[in-house]
């Protein structure tokens, strides 16, 4: 079965976040991701259906290169759909997701910063979570996609730093990009998030 590619949920730019950038970071990118997984999904058929599976290998293997790229594929699409889907917003923090927090950080200025903060130290991706073993708020950051992520954690809210989210509109700067970013989030979508991950 073919993956649903899912459009953007907004028109046109967000802010100083151009038009070309998100339609490039869309319709290449996680469109990329996409394909690769549905290659990857078919291959790993050969070996779930009876093939042969006397070379599997830690070392190196067949199976073992696609089990690497399979869950950096994978993640690569689930991320990049969390982080589209979070943004088209009017950056109005609200709701239950607010009192959570409120709650965890002491104030909101505590929360947004230390997410920035959290989003110059990662080199891939910054995700505000539901942990669902401590019951508790988390942000994690992950190097890479198949990097970082903790199980049992249910994404809230999605930043992608790699460089293709902001170079062509912000150089190498990205701190303005995630100032930016705050503006464009729908917090009406990680509030929907938050009250699913934790009934």
């Amino acid at each position: 079965m073919s993956t649903e590619i899912k459009n953007l949920p907004f028109d046109g730019e967000q802010g100083s976040i151009s038009k070309r950038t998100l339609e490039i970071h869309h319709d290449k990118l996680y469109v990329g991701y996409a394909k690769k997984k549905d290659e990857i999904v078919e291959k790993l058929k050969e070996f779930s259906h009876g093939g042969d599976l006397s070379s599997a290998n830690q070392t190196y293997s067949d199976l073992r290169g696609l089990k690497d790229g399979e869950t950096f594929a994978i993640n690569g699409v689930y991320l990049h759909e969390w982080y589209f889907e979070n943004m088209g917003g009017d950056g109005e923090l609200k709701n239950e997701i607010s009192e959570a927090l409120i709650a965890k950080y002491g104030n909101l200025e505590n929360f947004m910063k230390y997410f920035a903060a959290c989003g110059m130290a990662a080199r891939g991706w910054v995700v505000l979570a539901w942990d669902t073993h401590d019951k508790s708020i988390r942000i994690y950051n992950g190097d890479a996609h198949n990097q970082g992520g903790v199980w049992g954690a249910i994404p809230l809210l999605v930043l992608d730093v790699y460089e293709h989210a902001y170079f062509i509109d912000f150089g190498s700067d990205r701190k303005s990009y995630i100032e930016e970013f705050f503006k464009h989030i729908d917090w009406n979508i990680v509030n929907q998030r938050y009250i699913s991950a934790t009934k």
